[in-house]
């Protein structure tokens, strides 16, 4: 189970579960609609606080769980809405259902939330021409040790009080933000959680200050905020 407790020992002593066994790394979901709903809301605790607490009877248990949640899922049911072929049936009903079975609170909790459409078939003959991975993970080394520098954490560990003095957008961006929290009616967690990805998106430029571009672009990562 996801929770710091497994299935046979449930009633007994609570012992660790896979987001525990994920510290520091990466716990991936798959078909994330797919998962009970009670199994992905026990993801909001550990997902705000790295930690996770168990009570059972008279027993209670805390365990760490920091780590780095990634989860797809289809557009709609049967998984080809918006497909290039026109292949998708589902109705509107449907696609409402299936993507409400992943709350709002959940939501909130995703910095980064974005849509990848089918890939063409002649556009899988191309061949790629990318950024190559080892240019990718020196710029990251960079930005990452520009965080330790600057703050001495990276930027997702940042408190509230941290993002108001190390996240201040430029004024444009400012107002550029106003605009996205009354459009997309962003919680305040939400709103601090694009900040920290403006943050992360200028430290990946190189940039010593969160611009505009930074702001909008952390902005379009909230996909599910606009499809809600």
């Amino acid at each position: 189970m996801i929770a710091s407790i497994s299935k046979s020992h449930r009633g007994s002593n609570p012992r660790p579960g896979e987001i525990s066994v994920a510290m520091h790394g990466v716990l991936f979901l798959d078909e994330l609609p797919e998962f009970d709903r009670g199994v992905l809301e026990v993801l909001r605790e550990p997902l705000e606080s790295g930690r996770i607490t168990i009570s059972r009877a008279a027993r209670r248990a805390d365990f760490k769980a920091q780590f780095q949640l990634v989860a797809a899922m289809n557009p709609c049911p049967c998984g080809y809405l918006g497909h290039y072929n026109g292949k998708c049936r589902c109705t509107p009903d449907q696609v409402a259902r299936y993507r409400g079975k992943i709350s709002g609170p959940l939501l909130d909790r995703i910095d980064i939330q974005i849509e990848v459409p089918a890939v063409p078939q002649e556009d899988l003959l191309k061949q790629a021409d990318g950024e190559a991975s080892t240019a990718i993970q020196a710029r990251t080394e960079a930005a990452r040790q520009r965080q330790l520098v600057r703050q001495n954490k990276p930027n997702a560990q940042l408190s509230v009080t941290e993002i108001d003095r190390y996240c201040a957008p430029d004024a444009e961006g400012e107002a550029l933000l106003r605009q996205a929290i009354t459009r997309l009616n962003l919680s305040a967690r939400a709103y601090h959680r694009v900040l920290k990805v403006a943050r992360t998106i200028a430290d990946l430029a190189g940039s010593g200050n969160i611009l505009t571009a930074h702001i909008a672009e952390a902005v379009q990562y909230r996909r599910m905020d606009k499809n809600g």
